[in-house]
């Protein structure tokens, strides 16, 4: 038997993931059948329009689904253990500790009637077992190295004597207090100006860089994907459409959703400007996706096969997976006549 020893060795491994919500009318799939998996010091995009699934896959990931919802099917393995299997204990003792996750909205995700003292020395002491002196010495020294400045003294603080962007970097720095193995980063830097969003997402590339952490960038901006990220999946309406690594898929994308989504970003490096293309119409509502391939309704390829036949994810080259009829056509002219 050959070993590959030269492959990274995954650290999570979404496998057919579906998470539904209960409703008058009967469960809604609101992420559908996600397969996906993350390496060892990795930083992965998934990237897709709000309403696309993105933000419950990763609650799914740390078993954090609100009611009613449910996961209903797959597997979540992280270091080969089964997220959702693992009893009550076990996810306290993960969460925090293995895997972190920054939320979109600090001030909801800060407690505001404690100290930033308080709640940067809880995991300390939970986790790594530190003493009261010790677990306040770290936090300074965390919050120094998010950049708060004055930390000694802001550190005794309450949340909303900050601003959003140090409200953030807090949050940022509870997340890597225990040097997790995974950090999960879901739109947390979409409320915050162009600035302040540049300095946090290079702040936590270099941290990961630092601690060989894993890092999951969840967002609608495909020019931080293309800054920071390995490899990225491509979100639409509950499924990942297209994946593969960065340069792959701004180089040669495959699916008409990656296009569109491209073809949307302004580009100042052409000497002959288009006008810039957006996506016409609207992800569709999960309770009532059309049939067939769900993207159909605001695709320039469509064809037949497309009303009646979802198309699943395919390889076509190493890394480089699309779900798209078309997908040789789209490689071979991104821009059709319409």
């Amino acid at each position: 038997m050959n070993l590959d020893f030269s492959r990274p060795r995954p650290l999570l491994e979404v496998k057919n993931l579906i998470t539904q919500f209960s409703t008058e009318a009967g469960p809604v799939r609101v992420v559908d059948d996600v397969s996906f998996h993350i390496n060892e010091g990795e930083i992965l995009g998934l990237v897709g329009e709000s309403g696309c699934g993105k933000s419950i896959t990763a609650l799914s990931i740390m078993r954090l689904i609100p009611s009613p919802g449910e996961i209903a099917e797959g597997e979540v393995l992280f270091g080969g253990r089964d997220i959702l299997q693992m009893p009550d204990t076990e996810l306290r003792t993960v969460r925090g500790r293995e895997i972190a996750m920054i939320f979109q909205e600090p001030m909801t995700s800060l407690n505001p009637v404690l100290t930033i003292a308080r709640q940067l020395m809880e995991p300390l002491r939970l986790h790594m077992g530190m003493t009261k002196e010790a677990a306040r010495e770290r936090a300074i020294e965390l919050l120094e190295m998010v950049g708060i400045p004055d930390a000694g003294d802001r550190i005794d603080d309450y949340p909303h004597r900050m601003s959003g962007g140090q409200r953030q970097r807090v949050m940022i720095a509870i997340a890597m207090s225990c040097n997790p193995k995974l950090l999960i980063a879901d739109e947390a830097t979409t409320a915050l100006d162009v600035t302040i969003q540049a300095q946090i997402l290079e702040m936590m590339a270099k941290l990961t860089k630092e601690i060989g952490t894993a890092l999951l960038i969840i967002t609608h901006n495909l020019g931080v994907v293309a800054r920071f990220a390995d490899r990225v999946n491509v979100m639409y309406s509950g499924r990942i459409r297209e994946s593969g690594t960065v340069d792959t898929i701004f180089e040669n994308p495959r699916h008409p959703y990656t296009v569109g989504l491209l073809d949307s970003i302004p580009r100042f490096d052409e000497e002959e400007r288009e006008r810039m293309r957006t996506i016409e119409g609207e992800i569709p509502d999960p309770a009532n996706r059309p049939s067939g391939c769900t993207f159909r309704t605001r695709c320039r390829w469509v064809a037949d096969d497309c009303a009646t036949l979802d198309p699943q994810l395919i390889s076509f080259e190493d890394d480089h997976n699309v779900a798209c009829w078309k997908a040789e056509s789209v490689s071979r002219d991104r821009r059709p006549v319409v």
